[in-house]
């Protein structure tokens, strides 16, 4: 097999910009691909945040002109190899240069939403042509890049450099769909006679990932189960006829870890390493977030761990309808990372006033933290009501941390469900999406480190021998880049 040359297209990719897992994906999976001898470049907006200092970005080309549907944008285009593989940036103030990346302060999303990712998708294009890149795959992450794929096909099918590429298209999260006025397309050149309810038109609307699975050579989501919920009424939003459509072109690849980065052994982060041979360091953790979370210093006592968006997705909803009760009904505490939804905000931060010594909240992210509370916890729980992949409940297995779950998405695939008469299983899964269903699933995990202790540390050992790796997804992306060759061919 010959190595293959990709561009990676997508509005996050860490380690420069980051609001959620796409960012970890982006940014993991080029490195992978690279290990396996392929290349891959990742084409990116350079919002004002990024800090060109920090990650070295250097003139690549300026002025750089951008033909868009009706007129042509100048831009100019920086690069860095500092993440380990060649990430280029698209500045263009006009569209990049704001307070976020998608939405203003108040959470509303830029009118010009459309326009802004339709210019990143156009750009990445042209800036290939420009460098001389011929790749054999763009793969477009998102509803942000959607647009690559139909431009792939409808503007650059006889091109000298783009016209072999076969078009891939990831879905991170079915429930953004970039859905905008209409009246942005001839800036965009889709042209009219795409925009129809079989390819980007939507209730009167752009739908721009529609548009994209509809244009794309092969469509992949985040894991297997995920990838057949998506095919549901109940978990297809609008668009489970035309996932159902794609057949054998639509896989679900279940998410892999950066263990660089999520290994309790080498964890910069933490006060004390550890592993499952040697488990001394985990209890220095749990004593230091304890600490830091103000929790009673109780090394006997439990610990569910929260990182989390606080969003009705997430199930952080639900979890507050019963928290209360869990921390007045049984002897554990709570340690909670997490900032979204200014109601769970408000209602998560003011817990430790009345639970002091049960439960501590921060409100907010902070990088050290989420691996202190992955580390330090001795649960992990992640109510969501749906959950395309999810990396925390990885990230919690490695780190012998049992993850409470909501069987949905990728925490079904990636969490084995404990059983009580053997005593296996790497975790704790439940079905119904109730706060009822959460109340005694968590019961049901306190008991088993109280009443049944071997069985939780026979479940940590194998949990913490789980491998996630990159490695293996990245061998399955290969696999979903060949067959989009020779659908292309």
């Amino acid at each position: 097999m010959k190595p293959l040359k990709i561009v990676m297209i997508s509005s996050e990719c860490v380690p420069f910009a980051k609001t959620g897992g796409l960012a970890d994906v982006v940014g993991a999976l080029p490195l992978t691909l690279k290990k396996l001898g392929h290349e891959a470049i990742v084409v990116l907006p350079l919002y004002s945040a990024i800090n060109r200092e920090k990650f070295k970005l250097e003139s690549c080309l300026a002025p750089f002109g951008v033909w868009m549907g009706n007129c042509q944008e100048w831009c100019a285009v920086y690069k860095t190899d500092v993440a380990g593989f060649t990430a280029y940036f698209i500045e263009f103030h006009k569209y990049f240069d704001r307070f976020g990346y998608y939405h203003d302060a108040q959470l509303n999303d830029y009118t010009d939403n459309a326009q802004r990712f339709g210019f990143l998708s156009q750009a990445a294009l042209q800036l290939c042509k420009a460098l001389g890149f011929a790749p054999d795959i763009v793969h477009a992450h998102d509803w942000q890049a959607a647009p690559a794929m139909g431009y792939l096909k409808d503007w650059y099918g006889g091109d000298p450099v783009l016209g072999k590429a076969a078009g891939v298209l990831t879905i991170h999260n079915l429930s953004y769909q970039g859905v905008y006025p209409a009246d942005s397309i001839p800036y965009l050149g889709i042209g009219w006679e795409h925009y129809h309810p079989d390819k980007y038109e939507s209730w009167g609307r752009l739908n721009l990932l529609k548009g994209g699975i509809v244009s794309a050579d092969m469509v992949s989501t985040v894991s297997p189960n995920y990838a057949r919920e998506t095919k549901t009424s109940e978990l297809g939003c609008g668009l489970a006829p035309y996932l159902n459509n794609r057949g054998d072109t639509y896989w679900g690849i279940l998410n892999g870890v950066d263990y660089g980065q999520w290994t309790p052994s080498s964890d910069k982060y933490l006060p004390a390493v550890y592993s499952a041979a040697d488990l001394k360091g985990k209890a220095a953790c749990k004593k230091a977030l304890q600490e830091k979370f103000h929790l009673e210093q109780n090394p006997e006592v439990p610990i569910v761990g929260v990182v989390s968006r606080f969003a009705a997705q997430k199930g952080l909803d639900q979890l507050a309808e019963v928290i209360e009760g869990i921390v007045g009904d049984m002897k554990v505490q709570f340690a909670i990372l997490g900032s979204g939804d200014k109601s769970l905000e408000r209602f998560y931060g003011d817990l430790p006033r009345s639970f002091g010594g049960r439960i501590g909240t921060w409100i907010g992210y902070d990088e050290g933290l989420s691996h202190l509370i992955e580390a330090g916890s001795d649960f992990f729980i992640m109510p969501s009501i749906f959950e395309p992949c999810g990396l925390n409940q990885l990230y919690s297995l490695k780190y012998g941390t049992l993850p409470i779950v909501r069987a949905t998405g990728g925490l079904d695939d990636s969490v084995v469900q404990y059983d009580e008469a053997t005593g296996l299983g790497t975790g704790f899964k439940y079905w119904d999406a109730t706060p009822s269903a959460i109340y005694f699933t968590v019961g049901w995990a306190v008991s088993t480190w109280y009443d049944r202790p071997a069985h939780y540390k026979a479940m940590q050992q194998t949990a913490m021998g789980q491998d996630f790796s990159w490695e293996k997804s990245a061998a399955v992306y290969v696999k979903l880049y060949q067959k989009a060759l020779r659908r292309g061919d």
